[in-house]
């Protein structure tokens, strides 16, 4: 098993067809003991059930600082120490350039961004105390491309933030035994994109896909296992790009 007596946290966790849950779960199927974090009204106690008692789900904000800091507490006293972090947790919105306001721009800036900032600090105190640790952070092909299906302008400068974040990061923890990598997921069939696109444009997408198929959230699960595993320990820094050849660069 890839992350035997592994302790990996993973936000925006709790939704069942999402990605984090689908990478929670196969963590949990490679030994690993799995804290999903989300917010209160998507039930993070109730998804980690579903993986195994040995599991622990908490709510946490992520653009809240304190939250996340008594997060990582929480785990800190139930397990005894934080291995791997995924920072899956995001929003998109469907609009133009010209439609963006402050709000639109804050809201989704904080999640992405500066929630990945803030989970990260939280942990990496505990990764330092171990000399060990792997983060990854979930971007997206829009932050590559200039724009996705369905993320707006705002969405593409948060999920490219969490790029250069990243890498910022990778370069300052490397001395000290943590890596930071990013995944940039193309066009995956979870719940962001329930009820945006009809079947028949699902299908046209997929024909422009060189795998032509849409992504399955199994999919990114299984390249976070592999950043979060000794498989990739000599990767930090990197862009992984998991997108069924839809950006080849």
């Amino acid at each position: 098993m890839l992350l035997k007596d592994k302790v990996a946290l993973i936000t925006g966790g709790a939704g069942l067809n999402g990605l984090g849950f689908a990478t929670a779960r196969l963590m949990a199927s490679h030994g690993a003991r799995v804290v999903v974090l989300d917010l209160a009204r998507a039930d993070p106690a109730a998804a980690a059930a579903q993986i195994g008692p040995e599991h622990l789900g908490l709510v946490a904000d992520v653009t809240d600082k304190a939250s996340c800091d008594a997060a990582a507490a929480a785990v800190l006293k139930a397990f005894g120490r934080i291995d791997v972090l995924v920072n899956n947790a995001g929003i998109t919105q469907p609009v133009k350039t010209l439609e963006i306001t402050g709000a639109d721009y804050d809201r989704i800036l904080d999640v992405s961004l500066r929630g990945t900032l803030y989970m990260s600090q939280a942990v990496l105190p505990a990764m330092q105390a171990q000399g060990s640790g792997s983060i990854v952070c979930i971007s997206s092909v829009s932050a590559q491309r200039g724009g996705g299906i369905l993320g707006g302008p705002h969405y593409s400068a948060a999920k490219a933030g969490v790029l250069g974040l990243a890498r910022a990061m990778a370069r300052e923890f490397a001395p000290q035994g943590i890596r930071v990598n990013c995944i940039t997921p193309g066009l995956i069939g979870t719940d962001i994109i329930k009820g945006k696109l009809t079947e028949e444009k699902k299908a046209e997408i997929a024909e422009t896909i060189p795998l032509a198929r849409l992504g399955r959230a199994e999919d990114i699960g299984g390249a976070c296992v592999f950043l979060a595993s000794e498989l990739s320990a000599y990767c930090t820094g990197i862009t992984l790009d998991v997108n069924g050849g839809m950006l080849i660069h």
